[in-house]
């Protein structure tokens, strides 16, 4: 029987969109283009999320590395919530339905602790039971030991867990550590594909 629904953060619970926050400081595409080559590698998205060093010290080694790109790095850090929008629309009124159905909410994300500027901005996010940060934590999805990990902190049954996310691999992750997962593309397909674990 499904007891609790694990909700990952970004692009399931808030949206963001790093395009046009990109835009609003950097003005020729080729040059978007080489910046993201610089914040979007392998390498500094999982120090960013496993917290391995904090996300102000992480910028402050990628300017020393790549000081051409001092003062965007510094605008990327100091104005990362220019990048969040909006609630993802129809989750609000899905996880209140789902609460008053009697299910327990919690939240797994990989994310830096910047990620609390976020849950201070959007409700939605203060609506769950508990958490799992990343940062907080030092292992990320889709390592096994991190849905462990939550499980372990509130005392949850893999097997009663239903997880989503909008990577593949996240989804693939927690069904390797026993839990029930769905891939997230929107409220009214995830709700649809949800119930079948919930009859």
């Amino acid at each position: 029987m499904i007891r609790n629904i694990i909700f990952d953060f970004g692009k399931v619970l808030v949206d963001y969109d790093y395009e046009p926050f990109l835009e609003s400081f950097i003005e020729k595409e080729e040059d978007r283009i080489k910046f993201a080559e610089v914040v979007c590698t392998p390498e500094f998205v999982l120090m960013c999320d496993r917290g391995d060093v904090s996300f102000e010290e992480l910028i402050k080694m990628t300017q020393a590395k790549h000081p051409e790109w001092h003062r965007e790095l510094q605008i990327f850090y100091d104005r990362q919530m220019d990048a969040m929008t909006v609630e993802m629309p129809g989750m609000r009124d899905l996880l209140t339905r789902l609460r008053a159905r009697g299910y327990k909410l919690y939240g797994l994300t990989n994310w830096s602790l910047f990620v609390y500027k976020v849950i201070k901005k959007y409700d939605i996010l203060q609506m769950l039971d508990g958490r799992i940060i990343s940062s907080e934590e030092h292992m990320i999805k889709p390592d096994k030991e991190i849905y462990d990990r939550i499980c372990e902190r509130f005392g949850l049954m893999a097997d009663e867990c239903v997880f989503t996310d909008d990577r593949v691999i996240n989804v693939e992750g927690a069904r390797k550590a026993g839990m029930k997962a769905i891939t997230f593309h929107n409220a009214a397909q995830f709700e649809a594909e949800l119930e079948e674990y919930l009859r």
